[in-house]
């Protein structure tokens, strides 16, 4: 696998580096993310692993840069950055998983495989319909009756989630699980910043609710009302 590591830390580097190419993958390295753009630009990597703090532009920004020119490569954050509120940032941005530091290697290994293999084997198009809710996962679009719904790509992954296991309960660590292939400490609120920002956009003003809390449990998209 070619691997771009973004990290301007030279212990980190080495440390990084010399594992992964122990594991037969292929890396270059960015300092600073003007850098790493201009190397994207010129040969796009399988993966990327992208610290937050860098020189000349920041992680988020690059993540944002490298989404909004439709760059198919994964990208996991790897940063020191590690409340709530900077994992949602992170994921807002683009990134398919969320790394903090101090980390494992093995773990590093494990979400690298993780997110790549998740990247090569995506379902077939096809259009999900559930009550009025109807999404098109060929064109990622969102519809509402006759309302579009704008989505940020990660409230789209969590919806398109929940809405192909229609019916089924998740904990918080199973959506944290199965939607980013990310194990945070269990008293995150990541997941439950993720569902309100969907109530708002999918629930709001409308009579029959369709993503619904399960107390005790988790969360589950249905027609009925709970």
């Amino acid at each position: 696998m070619k691997v771009l590591l973004v990290e301007d830390e030279p212990n980190v580097v080495s440390f990084i580096r010399r594992g992964l190419i122990e594991a037969n993958h292929e890396v270059s390295v960015a300092m600073d993310g003007v850098t790493a753009w201009q190397m994207i630009q010129a040969n796009t990597p399988d993966l990327i692993i992208l610290d937050i703090m860098l020189p000349s532009m920041n992680g988020i920004e690059l993540c944002r840069k490298i989404r909004s020119q439709q760059i198919p490569t994964s990208i996991i954050m790897l940063t020191a950055l590690g409340t709530s509120e900077n994992v949602v940032t992170g994921l807002e941005s683009g990134a398919d998983d969320y790394m903090i530091k101090p980390f494992k290697f093995s773990e590093l290994l494990a979400r690298m495989t993780a997110v790549t293999r998740r990247a090569a084997g995506q379902t077939a198009p096809d259009v999900i319909t559930i009550d009025d809710l109807v999404i098109d996962t060929r064109g990622k679009t969102v519809k509402r009756g006759d309302d579009r719904i704008t989505l940020t790509a990660k409230e789209y992954n969590l919806l398109e989630f929940l809405a192909r296991n229609k019916g089924r309960v998740f904990t918080r660590v199973e959506i944290l699980e199965r939607v980013w292939d990310i194990n945070f400490d269990m008293n995150t609120n990541v997941v439950d910043v993720y569902i309100n920002y969907l109530r708002r956009k999918v629930d709001k003003q409308r009579d029959r609710k369709l993503i619904q809390t399960v107390v005790g449990m988790g969360y589950v998209l249905r027609e009925e009302q709970a």
